[in-house]
């Protein structure tokens, strides 16, 4: 019998690893991302008046690790979530398979038999 590894996985988390993954599941949504905007463009003004390198800094300190890497969560997200459904599609996929081959089985084992039954009932009639 097929293994069903998503709910395996899910069932082995610890109770820490479903408070990441809600943390992740938070902060990776495109509404995190609008407040993380929100909160960076807030500095931004501050941040050019202090000149070009502090521009620079808070362009790469606040900007892109506050806000890129929560939009890159979210891509994320959506390519687990992709590869989840597949996951589960192929299960059942092969689940069903299974199951169809155990009845072709079965069917050719029926028909072998009934065969050697006529062939050791011709035999036994000669």
């Amino acid at each position: 019998m097929a293994i069903n590894v998503n709910k395996q996985h899910k069932d082995s988390l610890s109770l820490l690893d479903r408070v990441a993954l809600f943390i992740t599941a938070i902060v990776g949504t495109m509404w995190c991302a609008i407040v993380f905007t929100i909160i960076a463009c807030i500095s931004l003004p501050q941040a050019i008046h202090g000149g070009t390198a502090t521009t620079i800094s808070w362009i790469a300190q606040t900007f892109l690790q506050l806000v890129l890497l929560s939009i890159i969560m979210v891509g994320q997200n959506l390519q687990s979530r992709h590869s989840e459904l597949r996951a589960d599609a192929d299960y059942k996929t092969n689940v069903e398979s299974e199951k169809k081959i155990e009845d072709i089985i079965k069917r050719l084992d029926a028909i072998e038999n009934e065969k050697l039954d006529k062939i050791l009932q011709l035999l036994e009639s000669k």
